[in-house]
């Protein structure tokens, strides 16, 4: 089933916009701010115009690049050492695995080989995830391969964050490198503040994990964790069962590695029931650690163990019908709510 927002009250962004936003604020805050990337240019403007606007403003600091991902990156890398802050956008997230040797071996060691003071301040961001149609090679979600990288902080909010915000944040305040995953299908959503059986639990700190609730007394009968692209699947499940008297709530972390358990923890320990959902695939993933680190941290404190939900282990057609079947849907995640409580 296709996931749709829960009506809310008039937002003053979509999640594109408000990145668009981040970047132009953060490249008028700061002159050492330099954009690079493949057809970012206008009146293009990146493949999804996250970056538009921005070339005619900062003509002088927005590169664009040949097809070559590793070389980006490796720029980015030889700039940020060079005292300034670059960011850089890969165009699909398939493709940062021609990225890997420059993130892995180059960039997240520069401060430590160079002297611990040396700050290597770059930002790579990239769309992320399925739901539209574009078929095995530019639909995977491919982070898990990148969580657990020592010195590299991996960030992708939910249209529940202030998506621009974060990015601002990570540009300006980040002295190390950050993988930003933006997944695709969070684009022309609006940021969500809140519906009539929906609440969000306020917090003023960018990177916090943000609660949504469909309850406003009690505890949870069962958390849902998760981030990006599954957001807006876990909300309407939610605001349906709100219609069954079925308390959730719905955890949703901004850095996903290296991971904070202690909200969600908090969180889980109200409901002693949880299900991790995430759009991968299943497998040394991000919902593995989170059930570890549940488990660690709540041992004995659990009605059952923590389920985990996946997209299935195959390629991702390009045809709608085949796309819906391959990734993680409504169904079965208010399924397997309904499996916790049996």
């Amino acid at each position: 089933m296709t996931a749709h927002t829960p009506a809310q009250a008039a937002p003053s962004a979509t999640y594109l916009q408000s990145l668009n936003r981040g970047l132009h604020a953060a490249m008028e805050a700061d002159t050492r701010v330099h954009f690079a990337g493949e057809d970012i240019l206008d009146p293009y403007g990146g493949a999804f115009k996250v970056s538009a606007g921005l070339s005619t403003r900062f003509p002088e600091r927005v590169h664009t690049t040949p097809i070559s991902e590793g070389a980006i990156t490796g720029l980015a890398s030889g700039m940020a050492l060079r005292g300034l802050k670059p960011v850089v956008e890969i165009m699909f997230g398939d493709f940062l695995t021609l990225t890997f040797d420059q993130i892995l071996n180059h960039a997240v060691k520069f401060g430590a080989m160079y002297g611990q003071d040396v700050p290597v301040p770059m930002v790579i961001r990239t769309p992320m995830g399925g739901r539209r149609g574009y078929g095995p090679t530019h639909s995977q979600s491919i982070e898990k391969h990148f969580c657990g990288i020592a010195g590299l902080k991996i960030i992708s909010p939910s249209h529940v964050h202030g998506p621009g915000d974060l990015l601002g944040h990570a540009i300006a305040s980040e002295t190390q490198p950050v993988l930003f995953i933006e997944y695709k299908a969070l684009y022309p959503l609006p940021l969500f503040t809140g519906s009539d059986r929906l609440t969000v639990e306020p917090s003023a700190e960018p990177y916090a994990t943000r609660i949504v609730r469909n309850f406003e007394s009690g505890e949870p009968d069962v958390v849902l964790i998760g981030y990006g692209g599954v957001a807006p699947l876990m909300l309407e499940v939610a605001e349906r069962l709100a219609d069954e008297e079925i308390n959730i709530s719905v955890v949703l972390p901004a850095v996903i590695s290296p991971l904070d358990i202690a909200p969600i923890a908090r969180e889980v320990a109200r409901a002693r029931r949880a299900i991790v959902v995430e759009e991968g695939t299943a497998g040394f993933d991000w919902g593995a650690e989170v059930a570890a680190r549940l488990h660690e941290t709540l041992f004995g404190k659990l009605d059952r163990p923590v389920r985990r939900l996946t997209s299935q282990p195959a390629i991702i057609p390009t045809s709608k019908d085949g796309e819906t079947a391959a990734l993680i849907g409504t169904d079965d995640i208010e399924a397997a709510v309904y499996e916790e409580l049996e």
